[in-house]
């Protein structure tokens, strides 16, 4: 038997009731662990693990494959995975809480409670604010990663480079996705708190509410059975495990679907814990799943930004969440409201997009009756294009986009840049550009099956940006 074929064949299940009993003894929990194990295989994930929340109780709990290929280490209900960037709602939560209680306002200047701050345009520095780092609309361009050190000091040292990073876009104008604003952020809440981020977190949240299996820092997360990221076709132990501490805020917590879903419940229950403890307000929560700003993609992930957390509509229900990626390893968590229903997958590999969209469709219409948001796919009669609207140099930090007329069509050539480039793969080749109608196009990326929007648009000043990967970058030649 292969590795590959191994890594999908080992598979654990739990109930709301009985963690660790054979999973045939509950036939829901059994039918979703059959379909994360054949779903994972066609997909070729090497690892992943699935919860899904329910009126208040865990009806399944499954994992799949290997935690590590290299290593031999089964995936288990209990493997920590890297969260991503589900990591920023984390953080927002915690600001509100500070919000609620007074140490920050959501419409005030950074600087009023962060004085040394200093960006690398004098207006920008001024005119920052709370709201504008939890929505992704500040204009730091998103992508800066520098590594700063292992030390307790490494967000405010962090903080201290910002005044070279340079502005992607005027404040406030559009909605570029912004690691860089959330390492920011949690700068900002150590220095109103006086508590690093990472204990910050355990203070908060972790302990409040009764996690067990969630973590940050690498010491602390190599004392359980811990996934590692695999990249590449057929997938390959991932270069590194992690990224630098400093990104923390941003996107390094680690954990398990059933932890995931316990902070889920914490905003389904409007900011109460089951013990009914309040870590933020009504109020805030509320806040938090409302819309602040619209995307100008709305295709990909969803329409809106609230505050932390992405907005969508599904078959007419509201739908939150948020998604996360980091070397080698993918999380998706959606909330459904009004259906009561929480859904995580934690990954490691492999086309991963497209293990979520068949798994996630199929969840919420079971269980919920709710029909997934149909992905955009290329047609057959799109609407004329004009392909010299469109030629030309896109670039911001860590992204060099270039888009290239070939035999009357559109191509586009993605190289990655930075200093995460070493750790990524290898830039595109020219990727045929699919127009759907002037101003969107569809791409397929190599090993993945889905479709992933371009949306070519301007500024109120008339300056032109490509909106791809929910990042806004401008053309620049």
């Amino acid at each position: 038997m292969t590795e590959a074929t191994t890594a999908t064949t080992a598979t654990t299940a739990t109930t709301a009731t009985d963690r660790g009993t054979d999973p045939n003894s509950d036939p829901v929990a059994a039918h979703w662990a059959a379909r994360l194990a054949q779903a994972a295989a066609r997909h070729r994930v090497p690892g992943a693990s699935l919860g899904i929340l329910h009126q208040g109780r865990m009806i399944a709990e499954a994992a799949t494959g290997m935690a590590n290929l290299g290593a031999g280490i089964e995936a288990t209900t209990d493997t920590l995975f890297q969260i991503g960037s589900i990591s920023k709602v984390w953080t927002t939560t915690v600001a509100m809480a500070l919000v609620d209680q007074g140490l920050l306002e959501l419409d005030a200047p950074i600087v009023s409670v962060l004085p040394e701050l200093r960006l690398s345009d004098a207006e920008l520095t001024k005119g920052v604010t709370l709201r504008h780092l939890l929505t992704h609309t500040s204009g730091i361009d998103g992508d800066f990663f520098a590594d700063t050190g292992r030390g307790d000091d490494c967000l405010e040292k962090f903080t201290a480079l910002l005044g070279d990073v340079p502005v992607n876009h005027p404040l406030g104008a559009t909605l570029s996705y912004c690691n860089t604003g959330f390492v920011l952020l949690g700068r900002v809440l150590e220095h109103v708190t006086g508590v690093q981020w990472d204990e910050l977190m355990r203070e908060r949240l972790y302990r409040p509410l009764g996690l067990t299996h969630t973590a940050t820092l690498p010491e602390e997360v190599l004392s359980f059975r811990a996934a590692a990221g695999h990249v590449g076709e057929p997938p390959v132990l991932a270069p590194v495990w992690g990224l630098m501490r400093s990104a923390g805020p941003a996107g390094l917590i680690c954990s398990t679907p059933r932890e995931v879903l316990a902070f889920a419940r914490l905003h389904l229950n409007g900011g109460l814990t089951d013990d009914g403890v309040r870590i933020i307000s009504a109020q805030s929560a509320t806040a938090m799943q409302t819309a602040q700003f619209e995307v100008p993609d709305p295709y990909m992930l969803g329409h809106a930004w609230g505050l932390g957390w992405l907005l969508d509509e599904w078959d007419g229900h509201p739908v939150y969440g948020h998604d996360g990626g980091t070397v080698g390893q993918s999380a998706f968590l959606r909330v459904l409201p009004g259906s009561d229903l929480a859904i995580c997958l934690l990954t490691n590999g492999g086309d991963t997009h497209g293990l979520y969209r068949e798994l996630f469709q199929e969840i919420v219409r079971d269980v919920a009756g709710v029909a997934m948001r149909e992905p955009l796919t290329p047609t057959a009669d799109p609407e004329p294009v004009n392909p010299g609207d469109y030629v030309g140099l896109y670039e911001r930090l860590s992204t060099r986009i270039e888009i290239l007329e070939r035999d009357g069509g559109l191509v586009m050539r993605h190289t990655p840049t930075g200093p995460l480039a070493h750790l990524m793969p290898e830039g595109d080749p020219e990727t045929p550009m699919h127009p759907v109608r002037p101003g969107l196009f569809l791409i397929q990326h190599p090993g993945m099956e889905g479709w992933f929007p371009m949306v070519f648009y301007t500024l109120a000043d008339g300056t032109p940006y490509l909106h791809h990967g929910a990042r806004a970058t401008p053309k620049v030649g």
